[in-house]
């Protein structure tokens, strides 16, 4: 199960809690405003736009700090981080299997709607290799960039 969106945050910071424990981390409230903004946002924001949204919050939180609080979010599995071959890493909180589109012109990423696992084919990778995921995107223009 995956956080959402209209998770009260004490029910976010309790998750967030959890799960940090569970993988040896301290909970911090910098960790925590990191967490709440990424459920709260469906815009896969960039390392960058986390700070400048948290900063609201925390005025004396540091790009490090934030760049270390989504990367202490994905290895414990409360986030996901997209990375694109132009450095554009982006962060979701959503960590259910799910597909996302990417505007080629303006690098917007949006969730697909939709059951991920229904239109994906069958895969045969090779013999003895074991698939442990998959990652689908799909790429074009969105509305705004299309006209």
């Amino acid at each position: 199960m995956y956080a959402t969106a209209r998770m009260r945050p004490e029910q976010a910071d309790a998750m967030l809690r959890e799960a940090l424990e569970a993988n040896g981390q301290r909970f911090t409230d910098q960790r925590a405003a990191v967490y709440r903004f990424l459920l709260g946002t469906t815009d896969h924001p960039t390392a960058d736009e986390v700070f400048t949204a948290v900063r609201g919050e925390i005025a004396d939180i540091s790009l490090a700090t934030v760049y270390k609080a989504l990367e202490t979010l994905v290895s414990c599995n409360l986030a996901v981080k997209l990375a694109y071959g132009d450095d554009s890493a982006r962060y979701d909180a959503r960590t259910d299997d799910h597909y996302h589109s990417r505007c080629v012109r303006c690098g917007q990423v949006r969730d697909v709607p939709g059951e991920a696992s229904a239109a994906l084919p069958q895969i045969h990778a090779g013999e003895g290799f074991r698939v442990q995921g998959y990652r689908v995107e799909v790429i074009g223009l969105c509305a705004a960039c299309a006209d």
